[in-house]
């Protein structure tokens, strides 16, 4: 009877309201808002290039078979009826009863008895013509993919300041309630105008919880270490994301249809708000206690622009290999459906290996060091993605790229709120808003203009320009190595340097204070350089 009744007081609800403010609750949070965020971001990677293609090719055939037939015949009409449930797209000819059902494989847009166009062999069944209208499909699938990223590019240097005024609850909530919004709409959306706008929907609501989640994380966890072991964990969400959405959308487009995945992420994501709701009372308006560094002068901070830097160019990697990827296979491979997201799931696993590992090993290792590594392998493993014959050759490219970027990701997040410690005020939305637009930039430039270099000039020197990119940009990362601090906080350190100048003689301490203050000019310190030369002349 006494341990009926402990399990009886044991409440899960009143569990959760005592641990409200426990730093713990706040990471699970913010994994799940990163896990579903990025769900989204990629169920859609194998679903909207072959959809996108479907739906024009049946299209261009009934352009094609209605100037081919007599304009006065009633036969010579044809209708597109796109069916949501099992993703097929049906062209009706004069009557309702006149309709063939084309598969989701099928790129030809009606049956022989309709207009005498030859299908596809049936053991092929998802081998589209490598034609101008597939190599078209690279730019259309690579703007609707950057619209997501452009939104949130746009939309993050409002965020960042917006979470220091009225804290980091209610823009976390904000993004649960328009990444539902567009989740809705890319389950019932058939035109790639709708789709276009439910993924440009999705990037403020992606900037809303990226933004507020990670300054969430970085105010909670004060001590460096531990900062890196969460944001670590927190990325893990990010990377569970990305591993579970190609393949996850791909075997539900291809056994259920469009609309299903997209349901079920909803369900997820009401799920997610409720949790916010209890957990983080978003009505609550809590500003930062002091007043942040302005955007501006966090911009003109050489460190965190290479800290940015490399968080951008490690992830347009594969940001361009998303929409370019997908078609090329369809191009060279004549995949599954299914296997244009299991080809992404080596990239998925070893980012979450990676950011695992090198969430706590950054640390000891250097994080500069780290991502300078990470990098190089990014560049390294990109350039040999086009060396793939099968699916099976694209496993260890896309496993190495997966894991440097985890590499990087793991090292720059956490330096990002070091930085901030070291050199500005220790308010982290604007920092953490900079480094979302870092990534978005990769997620922007990738896809728009990754798809219109593929188109133009091939995938294989698509990859090897991104390749290039990435390993000249990493010997970069040396510099943050050991930043220095600003102000106050390095005139302790100039003290110290300088306690024996006196010792070398009057004509040498002018000429080092010089030198010294010329050094201090481009870090504002030139009153504390000065001071000091004053206070030893004195």
């Amino acid at each position: 009877m006494g341990r009926f009744d402990t399990i009886r007081e044991f409440n899960l609800l009143s569990w959760m309201r005592e641990e409200r403010q426990s730093r713990k609750l706040i990471l699970v949070i913010v994994f799940i808002a990163l896990l579903l965020d990025n769900m989204l971001l990629t169920v859609v990677v194998p679903i909207i290039p072959s959809y996108l293609y479907t739906v024009d090719d049946a299209a261009a055939n009934m352009a094609k078979n209605h100037t081919v037939g007599s304009p006065h015949s009633p036969s010579a009409t044809f209708q597109t009826i796109v069916s949501l449930y099992d993703n097929s797209v049906r062209v009706t000819s004069g009557g309702p009863m006149d309709s063939t059902h084309m598969p989701p494989g099928q790129t030809q847009a009606t049956s022989p008895s309709t207009s005498g166009v030859t299908p596809h062999n049936s053991t092929q069944p998802d081998c589209p013509k490598a034609d101008d209208q597939l190599l078209n499909e690279n730019v259309k699938v690579g703007l609707l993919f950057a619209s997501k990223a452009t939104v949130q590019l746009i939309t993050n240097p409002f965020i960042g300041p917006l979470t220091n005024r009225i804290g980091y609850q209610i823009p976390m909530f904000a993004g649960f309630c328009i990444m539902f919004l567009s989740t809705i709409m890319f389950a019932f959306s058939s035109s790639y105008t709708l789709l276009f706008l439910a993924r440009s929907l999705q990037g403020v609501g992606s900037s809303c919880s990226s933004v507020a989640g990670m300054g969430m994380l970085a105010s909670v966890y004060t001590d460096d270490e531990e900062r890196g072991n969460a944001i670590g964990i927190a990325l893990g969400g990010l990377a569970m994301g990305v591993l579970v959405g190609p393949p996850f959308g791909s075997v539900m487009y291809e056994f259920v249809g469009k609309t299903a995945p997209f349901l079920i992420l909803a369900v997820l994501a009401v799920l997610d708000g409720a949790l916010q709701l209890f957990i983080l009372q978003p009505s609550k308006v809590e500003p930062e206690s002091q007043k942040g560094s302005s955007l501006w002068s966090l911009m003109k901070d050489p460190y965190i622009l290479i800290a940015a830097g490399s968080i951008c160019f490690a992830n347009m990697a594969i940001a361009m290999l998303e929409p370019a990827l997908p078609i090329w296979m369809m191009q060279t491979m004549c995949p599954r459906k299914w296997q244009l997201g299991v080809a992404f799931v080596p990239a998925s696993i070893s980012y979450l290996i990676g950011t695992n590992i090198f969430g706590v090993l950054a640390h000891k290792m250097g994080r500069w060091l780290c991502s300078l590594i990470g990098m190089v392998l990014v560049g390294v493993s990109i350039l040999c993605v086009p060396f793939a014959k099968n699916i099976y050759g694209l496993i260890l490219p896309n496993f190495g790229v997966g894991f440097a970027i985890g590499m990087v990701d793991s090292s720059m997040m956490p330096i990002m709120g070091y930085l901030v410690d070291l050199r500005h005020v220790s308010v982290y939305g604007t920092v953490y808003a900079i480094a979302d637009v870092a990534f978005c930039m990769g997620f922007a430039l990738g896809p728009s203009t990754g798809g219109a270099i593929a188109r133009s000039i091939g995938f294989p020197w698509l990859m090897t320009i991104i390749g290039i990119v990435d390993i000249l940009f990493a010997p970069l990362c040396y510099f943050l190595r050991s930043p220095p601090g600003r102000e106050e906080k390095m005139c302790c350190k100039i003290r110290v340097a300088t306690q024996n100048i006196d010792t070398l003689g009057p004509i040498w301490t002018f000429s080092l204070r010089g030198v010294l203050t010329f050094f201090a000019s481009g870090l504002d310190m030139n009153g504390c350089v000065l001071s000091y030369f004053e206070g030893t002349a004195n």
